[in-house]
C-alpha cells in the first residue's frame, strides 16, 4: 500500500552505480529503510541532494511490514534549512542529534510524538542563535531521553543536589559507584530540564568545559540504560566547535 508520511533522514549509503539506500525515522512507521533507485546517475544528482542526514522530506511510500527494505514513490522537502546544512556548527550540532537518534532507535515502532518532538528540534535548531546552538545537544539529549523511559526525574534540592546517573534521580549522598554528577554540575541538569523551549536556552550560562564534562555524563548515562549504545562519535568534535 502507499502511505504520505513526513521522515527525517538519518544516513545514506550509496547502493550499485546509481542508488542509495537509505534509513529515515518516518512519522508513521518509525525507522524505516528504502531503496532509492537512480538519484545518483548523470544529470538527477540534485535529487540526491534530498537525501543528506537531517534532511526533513514530505514523502509518497510502497509500505510492507514483511520486507526489511521498503520504496519510496515520491519525495520533496518537508522543511528547508536555512543554516544547517551551510553552518559548521549547527551542521555538527545536527550530526550529533542524528548519531543519538541511531542509537536509540532499535525498533521499526510508531512513535508520533518523538517524530514531531525530533522534527521541531531540528527546525529550531536552524534558527538559533549562537547561544542557543551551543547548549542545544544538553537539551535535546536530556528531552530526548523522556521517549525512552530514561527520564530524570527533576527533584533537585539543597538536599537532593547529586545526580545518580544509574538511577536517574537526585539523591543526598554519594552513592557507591562512580556514575553520578556533583552539586554544580546537577544543578546545571535541573535548570536543562525545565527547559520548555530552547530560547530558554539563552538564559542558562555555561562555559565550553562544562559541556564537555555534561555530554559525556550524559552518554554514559545513555550507555547504562540502552544496551549496545556505545561511544558517541560525533562528541569529541563537537566539544571543539562549542566555543560559545
Amino acid at each position: 500500500m502507499i502511505y504520505k508520511t513526513k521522515g527525517i533522514v538519518l544516513r545514506t549509503i550509496k547502493y550499485g552505480e546509481t542508488s542509495i539506500v537509505v534509513n529515515i525515522f518516518t512519522e508513521l512507521f518509525g525507522i524505516q529503510s528504502y531503496l532509492v533507485n537512480g538519484v545518483r546517475s548523470s544529470g538527477k544528482t540534485l535529487k540526491a541532494n534530498f537525501f543528506q542526514p537531517t534532511s526533513i522530506l514530505e514523502m509518497e511510500v510502497y509500505h510492507n511490514e514483511l520486507k526489511n527494505l521498503q520504496r519510496i514513490k515520491e519525495f520533496k522537502w518537508g522543511y528547508l534549512y536555512k543554516n544547517i546544512l551551510n553552518d559548521v556548527t549547527r551542521n555538527l550540532v545536527a550530526l550529533y542529534m542524528i548519531e543519538l537518534l541511531q542509537k536509540c532507535l532499535k525498533q521499526p515502532e510508531n512513535n508520533i510524538d518523538l517524530f514531531q518532538f525530533t522534527e521541531d528540534a531540528f527546525m529550531q535548531l536552524d534558527i538559533a542563535d549562537n547561544a542557543v546552538t551551543a547548549n542545544f545537544p544538553l537539551y535535546f539529549c536530556l528531552h530526548l531521553s523522556h521517549f525512552f523511559g530514561l527520564k530524570l526525574e527533576d527533584d533537585y534540592s539543597e538536599n537532593n543536589s547529586i545526580l545518580d546517573l544509574q538511577e536517574g534521580r537526585f539523591i543526598k549522598l554519594t552513592p557507591h559507584h562512580p556514575h553520578f554528577l556533583e552539586e554544580d554540575y546537577s544543578y546545571y541538569i535541573s535548570q536543562l530540564l525545565k527547559v520548555q523551549h530552547p530560547d530558554e536556552l539563552t538564559e542558562i550560562k555555561l562555559n565550553k568545559s562544562i559541556r564537555k564534562d555534561m555530554l559525556f555524563a550524559l552518554q554514559n548515562f545513555y550507555g547504562l540504560h540502552i544496551h549496545d549504545f556505545g561511544i558517541m562519535k560525533t562528541l569529541p568534535i563537537l566539544h571543539e566547535v562549542l566555543s560559545v
